[in-house]
């Protein structure tokens, strides 16, 4: 009888016990579950209420939904974390994950890419497609050796001089106080070689400037589309109509967070993610050109076609600015030469069709 009593109270004793452990085991388990949640912090320029913004808002919230909520945006639009040297800077000290750069942050991160929006270099948006399919692993493998990983690659679009005054040749332009995105290697080459001296100021100052009674630019560079969104057509009246170049964008996420991440939402990021950059490019090719009519009709005078002397003079400032890339490293010679090389096979062979 005692020995039945003694093991009741074993049984309930490693009853209470084994109730124990499995109440743990599920809290540790729920503790677990929420730990999974990962918020990737990611800024941009873009102004909200955009296409561009909208089409990152969906793929924000696409992420979500098929992560289950393990993995949540929480986005920083319009400037707010700075100009794009202060949110890399933010990235790399761990307060952002990610962001939307044009190229001007792509150079700070992989500067060789930009090659992709060397001055009139492409004479058509087939060319620079085609050349940048060929150039792309490499460029993804860039961005990794300088730990980031390359989600997607919107385009800006093509960039056109705008202007308080009217822009006829480019003796004219460097009359003008043209704005130079401040710390831009490509920009400042292509002032030095054009003989242009430029005013650097961040792009955070631009519209400040130009709505200045007094301001220090009357001439600005941007797409079409990039002059409205960001409301600096309201200060100016003129444009070009040649278009210096196809601008390029990234979306990326830092090696540090993404590395964290388990496969499956790694695999969702970069998959979603070039998804949205090819989404973009739709918008800007289709919105860059409304752009244009919408611009005309708030009084924006496009002017200014070269005669084929001005076209040599440009190539030949092209090429120079080109070279001192090139000498400094910032755009490395072997890049520059494949990129040429594609583009001459592209050529060839689109040539010997037609």
């Amino acid at each position: 009888m005692v020995l039945t009593m003694t093991l009741k109270k074993l049984l309930n004793t490693s009853l209470r016990s084994l109730g124990s452990f499995l109440l743990s085991s599920l809290l540790l388990c729920s503790s677990a579950n929420a730990a999974e949640q990962y918020i990737f912090k990611f800024a941009t320029l873009v102004p909200s209420g955009t296409a561009w913004m909208k089409e990152v808002n969906r793929w924000a919230e696409e992420v979500y939904q098929k992560s289950n909520g393990r993995l949540k945006f929480k986005i920083y639009p319009g400037g707010v974390m700075g100009d794009e040297p202060d949110v890399l800077r933010k990235i790399r000290s761990r307060q952002l994950q990610g962001a939307f750069f044009t190229g001007y942050g792509v150079g700070r991160i992989y500067s060789s890419a930009r090659v992709l929006e060397m001055p009139f270099l492409f004479q058509n948006i087939d060319e620079s497609d085609f050349v940048r399919e060929k150039l792309m692993p490499e460029i993804k493998a860039g961005f990794r050796y300088k730990g980031f990983e390359l989600l997607g690659w919107p385009e800006i679009g093509t960039i056109h001089f705008f202007s308080k005054h009217p822009i006829n040749s480019l003796a004219e332009l460097k009359t003008r106080h043209v704005w130079l995105w401040q710390g831009d290697p490509v920009g400042e080459a292509f002032a030095e070689a054009s003989g242009v001296s430029p005013i650097p100021l961040s792009i955070i100052d631009v519209y400040t400037q130009l709505s200045a009674r007094h301001g220090s630019i009357d001439t600005v560079y941007n797409s079409t589309f990039g002059a409205l969104t960001m409301q600096w057509y309201t200060k100016l009246s003129y444009a070009t109509n040649i278009s210096m170049t196809n601008a390029i964008g990234s979306l990326v996420v830092s090696q540090c967070f993404f590395n964290k991440l388990p496969q499956d939402l790694k695999q969702l990021l970069k998959t979603s993610g070039w998804k949205a950059g090819e989404n973009i490019n739709k918008i800007t090719r289709r919105d860059n050109q409304q752009s244009i009519a919408l611009l005309k009709e708030n009084g924006i005078q496009f002017m200014w076609d070269w005669n084929p002397q001005e076209k040599q003079e440009m190539l030949l400032i092209r090429d120079n600015a080109a070279a001192e890339l090139i000498k400094s490293g910032y755009i490395s010679k072997k890049m520059f030469n494949r990129t040429k090389a594609i583009l001459n096979d592209y050529r060839a062979k689109h040539n010997s069709n037609n």
